[in-house]
This record gives structure tokens, C-alpha cells and sequence, in this order.
């Protein structure tokens, strides 16, 4: 047996391997097709160890390997393969010395797997077979411990008894937790103490003191440190923060900070309105702080109510019925506050309940009116008379008995005006005649108002019932049409009729039908009441032809059963029609006679007469139609199409010789008609029609001026034998006389029958020296003469 033999580097020990006979290896397998087979000799390897974190400047020998076949003569090569092979592990060819280059972290990997061999250095034939041997990186205490899932946030009950456990915290360590105590981590407490506690092994974190209160402190950070090597000398620590949160228990009960509240408030305050608020302090919070408020007792029962703000825990007090300073200017309320969640740990703290007073005062404001009764029915008759007095509404002042009160009706509610109201009694009467089918209800409204302050109105409501009178006549139900069939035989019904009536007898209604006296005894027809509201209409006989008479009318008189009785005579009319076997008429009516004694040429000479007439007619139409001639030529009908532009310019007030200015204000002058309006003529003609034939225009009313002149005018141009046939536009100048100083314009005050003296223009200034020389010449001359 050859022996392959192994020594390890530093102080590790020397392993020994040997080289068996494969022989001898197989008969120790099981497997007997194996030891069929003869294999060549193989290598057996122990681990090699390698210490992590080298901090040496030379590479760290790791062991030593050596073969039996090498006679040292240089002829066997040592071959090293697998991980970290010639990247961390390198073997010297000749003396298989075995070096790691680099730094190991067992963290980063635990062992490296590594096959070697014997090779002939010549012909690289291996000497021996390929092996695998393990190079395993020793630990060494490198890694402080760590908390992966700190900080920490725990919450602990206030109150709790000692030793409550809190929260557990862990540590990790990345060495080797099979070597040493590297791994071995224990717990301490830096900071928190003496409140709480850390159990050592286990990390769990505990209440070292007992009934901590949350109202005192509610919040704790602890420091716990994790230290390895079993917390020796030398091991490595870490720490985390543990942020420890006292929560809240039901251990204080509410009270109030005074024994005694003031509130004041207004008579006026509406009800459902907040009177006060009230809070009983509590230090605990939550569900914890909730409570529920109550009145316990009082001097107003009824009058107030307590809730609770769920947002504030506050107790609110709600008015529920009217305040009254007259009736009561002060009341008196104990409210208590209670827990709503009593913790029964900590019933011995209580009671959980704590009890004030409360004193309202009410303040007196001025109220309106007050009616003794706010809704007052009256009834009154439909045939009262005007000024008839129907009841009366009574309000007071409740700020003073003896207050003088107005009383009007709100004209909204009486739109029709039909009641009036005493001001200073109130009494309700009539204004107007009521009608009960029209309105048989009024809903009033009375207001009461204080003479001394009339802002201060009071509102009571008049419920008016209008009793009826029988003062309406009953009438036909609806306008009946009624057929009767020619052969209808004496006896039959033709007609059922009712009636109503739009007055309301408390009994009810009862109507009474007959025929009116002048046919009451009549052969065609007779009425049957049926004393149901209605009645009958049969005939006497039968035999009726629409040739004879095709329509019969029957006046039919109804009698209602009021005090007085009224009556109504309503007219049926009865059509008499030809009917088929089962009385469904046909046709109804007159029937046409047929026209007897002429022969069929007379016909058609009427026909022929007719026909010659409208023939006559059209030919007198169409003759007309072509009489009517334009009244100027085709040639000349572009002469409306044509614009004449004319560049002149006036001279103003100085320039006389374009037209007398003087005829344009006087009125009396007209020019001849037969002159155009619309063209300005050649030679101005004048023609002055009698005095007597046309009025002055200065005599005329201001609003008769103006039409009076236009109308002239028209007839002027109506009459004009040389105006066109067609729409025209004539311009005139005309000056109303409106005012009091009469026209100020220039036109008229140059005519020749002015006798108005201008002298004192020249006084006025350089402004009207113009003026002055115009109408101011002393001897009447004028610059248009």
C-alpha cells in the first residue's frame, strides 16, 4: 500500500492520506456490480481549514500536498482545479504547497470545493487519479448583532400590573452559530430603565414598575442592546431604539370645574336654539372620555333638554318650548355627567359621574301683539249686507297689559277686498257681497300692531265660512240632444234628464220637473218625475214625420226645495230622425222637397241663364283690369331711378337771392298747387287763398298745427296734376308756436309786417353787434328789401 500524505498550514494538525488498493475498497460495497469492476487507485482527502479576515502581507499557507510517486526528480506536477482555483487558491507544481491570495469572509462563503491532481510534468498523463477535497474558512467573531425589524413601536396599557410584557425584540448575528460563542447574543437594557425591563435570552421587554399613569407620561423610549460572545469581554454589540406608548383605560372620572354656571339668554330666542354649553372635564381620552349628560333636576320640567356634542363631549342645552319674561325670568337646572365606558378594574377611582348647577336667566324683549286665540273660525251669511259685522279677533301687548293695538288685515290673504277690520276693535265685517260658489272659504290673516312701535307686528289667522242661501236655480245637468225615431210608438222614453244646482242645501238637493204651462197639455209629449233628481220625456203618440215638423221644443220647468223655492224653464229640443229597425236613427232633420212641375228644358234654361250671368261678370271684370293706364310714359319710368346731385352751398342768413326767406314762415302764403312740390319751380308763383276758405295757422292749438299743415299739404299734392304717380319725399320747413316768447328764428322777424323793435341789440355787446345791424336799423329797412 502506497501512502499520499497531507500536512496543514499554522497549528492545524497533519492529516495522512492513503492510497488503497481498489481491490480493497470494493469488497467493503454493497453493491456487488461494482466490485465486478477494477478501478484505478483514487485520492481520500480530509478537510482543509482556512482562518476568515487574513490580515497578513503574504499569502496564507494552507496546507502541504504530496504523492508517493513523487521521487522528488521534478517529474510529477500538481494540478489544482475547481472553485476559487488560481483566483483565491494557487499550489506550487513541484511541492504542492497549497496558498489562499486573497482575504476569506465565512459570511460571503463557508468552504470552497477544490479538485487536485498528479500529472507527469512531460507528458501531463496524470500520475494519479483527480480528487475533491473541501478548503473550509474558519470563523472568527466579525459581526456585531443586529435588530433587522427595529425600531420598535409597543403599546402597553397605563395602569398595568408589573412584569406586563411590553413587546419581544431579536437580534441577529451573521457568524457561525456552530463555533464558539460568536453567535450567542444576550439582551440588556441601556436606557428605560427602571420602568421597564429585557429578559436576556429572549429579547422580551416587560413593565418593571407598576400603575404607570398615561395622564402623567404617555410615552417611554427604551435602548436595548444585543451583545454576542454571551456578553464577555470582547464581544461585539448593537443596539435599537423601542418607542414604548402608554394607552389609555377608563381610570378617571369626569368632573366639573365649577359647581355653578351662569347663562343668560333673550325671551325671543326661537325654540330648538342652543341655551348653553357645558363641559365636564375629563383626562382620559377616546371612548374613554365619552359621556352622556342629563337633567336631574329643575324648575323648568319640559322646558329644557340636554344632549351630547360627540365631537366635543359637550353637554348642550336645547330650548323646547317658548320662553316667557312676563311668566318667568329665571330657572334653575342640575345637569350630571356621566362615563358612557366604565372600566369595572377600576371602579374603586369613581364615581365616574360628577354633578353642577345651571342658572338661566331670561331678558325681557319688546314682543309683538299675542292674539288670545292665533286661528279664530267665523261664519257668515251669503246674503249678508255690506258693513254686516261677522266676529271679533282680540291680541294684546305682553310687555304692557294696558299697549294700545292697531288691527289691518294683510291684503295678500283679502286680494278682493271683501272684509274690512275695525283698527282700533278689531271687529271683522263684510266690505262686499259674498258669493259662496265663487269662494266659500277666506283664510285670513289679521295682523295687531303696537301703536308705540310699529315694527312690532302680530299675526293671527281668520277662518271665514260663507253659509249658502238657496239663491241659485237649478238647470239642466248637460245640453241634451235628443232623437226621436218616426216610428216610435206612444208610451216611449226618449229622454232621461237631471239638473243640478250650485248651491248646497244642507239636506241636500231635491228637484221637482214639469212641462211648462203652455204645452203642459200638448198631444206629443208629457213629463214623468221620477222623484230621483230626475225625469222622464215620453211620448203620446206616435206617427211623427220629419216632413211635417222635424224639430219640437219643450220647455221644461225644474223647482229645486230651497226657502224660497227657485225654478228654472230649460228648452229640450227633440229632433225627429228615421230610424232603422232597432232605433238607431239614420238621418235626422228637414227633408229637402223635391221641386215638382217643371219640365227638364226649363231646368236647363235656368242652368243656361246662370252661365250667361257669371260670363257677363268676368267679361266686366277683365274689361277694367285693361283700362287702367300707367300715367306716365315707359320711357319715362327711370326717372324715379335717377339721383340728381346738386353742389350748392347757401349763404346762410345774408343771401337773399336764392328764395324769400320771409314766405317760409308765413304760413297764410301757400304756392300755387299747380306748381311740383318736389322740384324747385322757375318763377315763384304765389296764390293766396280767401280767409275765409282756410283758418290762420297762429290760431291753431299747438298739437292741431302740425296736422293741419301736413294735411294741406297732401291735398295739395293729391290734387297736383304734375306730381308723379308713384311714392314721393317733399321736404318743408315749418316752425312750431309752442312757446310763450313766441319764434326767436330770423324768418319770421324779417317779415315786412314786423313792428318788434331790435334797438337794444346794439346794447348787448360785440357778441350781437351781427344781430343789431340785422334787425336794429331805426328806419324799418330790411336787408331782403
Amino acid at each position: 500500500m502506497s501512502t499520499l500524505w497531507l500536512q496543514s498550514g499554522g497549528n492545524y494538525p497533519v492529516f495522512s492520506l492513503h492510497l488503497r488498493k481498489k481491490e480493497e475498497l470494493c469488497s467493503k460495497m454493497q453493491n456487488p456490480w461494482e466490485a465486478l469492476h477494477r478501478h484505478k487507485r483514487s485520492w481520500v482527502w480530509n478537510q482543509f481549514f482556512v482562518l476568515e479576515e487574513y490580515t497578513g502581507n503574504e499569502p496564507l499557507y494552507v496546507g502541504k500536498l504530496h504523492s508517493d510517486v513523487d521521487k522528488g526528480d521534478g517529474k510529477v506536477k500538481y494540478v489544482l482545479t475547481g472553485e476559487g482555483a488560481t483566483s483565491i487558491f494557487t499550489i506550487d507544481e513541484n511541492t504542492g504547497d497549497i496558498h489562499a491570495t486573497k482575504r476569506l469572509d465565512r459570511e460571503a462563503q463557508a468552504y470552497y470545493t477544490l479538485q487536485a491532481q498528479a500529472v507527469d510534468r512531460f507528458t501531463n498523463v496524470p500520475v494519479e487519479p483527480r480528487s475533491e477535497f473541501v478548503v473550509k474558512v474558519q470563523d472568527i467573531n466579525d459581526n456585531e448583532p443586529k435588530f433587522v425589524d427595529g425600531p420598535y413601536l409597543a403599546g402597553v396599557p397605563e395602569m398595568s400590573p408589573l412584569g406586563t410584557m411590553v413587546v419581544q425584540v431579536a437580534a441577529t448575528d451573521a457568524d457561525d452559530p456552530t463555533y464558539g460563542n460568536s453567535a450567542r447574543v444576550v439582551y440588556s437594557v441601556i436606557h428605560g430603565q427602571p420602568y421597564f425591563s429585557v429578559e436576556p435570552k429572549t429579547g422580551v421587554i416587560r413593565t418593571a414598575l407598576p400603575n404607570m399613569d398615561r395622564e402623567t407620561r404617555d410615552q417611554y423610549v427604551l435602548v436595548i442592546q444585543a451583545k454576542d460572545m454571551v456578553g464577555q469581554m470582547g464581544g461585539l454589540s448593537g443596539t435599537t431604539s423601542v418607542t414604548v406608548m402608554l394607552t389609555d383605560v377608563n381610570d378617571n372620572p369626569p368632573r366639573f370645574t365649577h359647581k355653578s354656571y351662569q347663562y343668560t339668554v333673550l325671551e325671543s330666542l326661537p325654540v330648538q336654539s342652543v341655551v348653553a354649553r357645558i363641559k365636564a372635564a375629563d383626562a382620559d381620552i377616546g371612548s374613554n372620555a365619552e359621556m352622556d349628560y342629563r337633567i336631574v333636576d329643575g324648575d323648568g320640567p319640559g322646558l329644557f333638554n340636554i344632549t351630547t356634542d360627540e365631537n366635543t363631549q359637550e353637554g348642550i342645552i336645547i330650548l323646547l318650548k317658548p320662553l316667557d319674561f312676563e311668566t318667568k325670568s329665571g330657572f334653575s337646572l342640575k345637569i350630571e355627567a356621566t362615563n358612557r365606558n366604565i372600566d369595572s378594574n377600576f371602579l374603586s377611582l369613581g364615581p365616574f359621574s360628577d354633578t353642577a348647577f345651571v342658572k338661566v336667566t331670561v331678558e325681557d324683549v319688546n314682543e309683538p301683539p299675542i292674539f288670545s286665540t292665533p286661528l279664530s273660525r267665523m261664519v257668515v251669511s251669503e246674503d249678508a249686507k255690506v258693513g254686516t259685522s261677522i266676529g271679533r279677533l282680540s291680541a294684546h301687548d305682553p310687555d304692557n297689559i294696558n299697549g294700545a293695538i292697531r288691527y289691518s288685515i294683510d291684503r295678500n290673504t283679502d286680494l278682493e277686498r271683501f272684509f274690512n277690520v275695525d283698527a282700533s276693535s278689531g271687529i271683522i265685517s263684510t266690505a262686499k257681497v259674498l258669493d259662496r260658489e265663487a269662494n266659500s272659504v277666506h283664510n285670513l290673516t289679521i295682523l295687531a300692531m303696537e301703536s308705540q312701535d310699529p315694527s312690532q307686528i302680530g299675526k293671527g289667522i281668520a277662518l271665514i265660512t260663507v253659509l249658502d242661501i238657496n239663491d241659485n236655480a237649478p238647470v239642466f245637468a248637460i245640453d241634451y240632444e235628443t232623437l226621436l225615431c218616426e216610428n216610435a210608438i206612444p208610451g216611449q222614453v226618449i229622454q232621461t234628464i237631471s239638473a243640478v244646482d250650485r248651491d248646497e242645501p244642507p239636506s241636500g238637493h231635491r228637484f221637482f220637473f214639469s212641462l211648462a204651462a203652455p204645452i203642459a197639455g200638448n198631444l206629443n209629449f208629457t213629463l214623468r218625475d221620477n222623484k230621483d233628481n230626475t225625469a222622464s220625456i215620453l211620448t203620446k203618440r206616435g206617427g211623427f214625420k220629419r216632413r211635417e215638423q222635424p224639430v219640437y221644443r219643450l220647455p221644461v220647468l225644474i223647482l229645486d226645495s230651497g226657502n224660497p223655492a227657485l225654478s228654472s224653464t230649460n228648452t229640450l229640443s227633440v229632433r225627429v230622425c228615421e230610424c232603422d229597425s232597432d232605433g238607431v236613427a239614420l238621418s235626422c232633420g228637414a227633408v229637402a222637397y223635391t221641386a215638382t212641375g217643371l219640365s227638364t228644358g226649363a231646368l236647363l234654361a235656368i242652368l243656361g241663364c246662370i252661365i250667361t250671368l257669371l260670363v257677363m261678370v268676368l267679361l266686366i271684370v277683365t274689361m277694367r283690369r285693361r283700362r287702367k293706364e300707367p300715367l306716365i310714359l315707359d320711357e319715362e319710368r327711370d326717372i324715379r331711378e335717377n339721383i340728381v346731385r346738386y353742389d350748392d352751398e347757401g349763404g346762410g342768413e345774408e343771401d337773399t337771392e336764392a328764395f324769400d326767406m320771409v314766405t317760409l314762415r308765413n304760413l297764410n302764403i301757400i304756392r300755387d298747387p299747380n306748381v311740383r312740390r318736389d322740384v324747385t319751380p322757375d318763377t315763384p308763383t304765389f296764390f293766396h287763398y280767401p280767409s275765409a276758405s282756410r283758418p290762420p295757422y297762429k290760431s291753431l292749438p299747438d298739437n292741431v298745427v302740425f296736422r293741419e299743415f301736413i294735411w294741406e299739404r297732401l291735398k295739395d299734392a293729391d290734387v297736383d296734376p304734375s306730381a308723379p304717380p308713384y311714392d314721393s319725399l317733399q321736404t318743408y320747413a315749418f316752425e312750431g308756436n309752442g312757446s310763450v316768447a313766441e319764434s326767436l328764428s330770423s324768418l319770421e322777424s324779417l317779415s315786412t309786417d314786423s313792428d318788434h323793435n331790435y334797438d337794444y341789440l346794439s346794447n348787448w355787446g360785440p357778441r350781437f353787434k351781427k344781430l343789431a345791424d340785422l334787425y336794429g336799423n331805426s328806419d324799418g329797412t330790411s336787408v331782403f328789401s
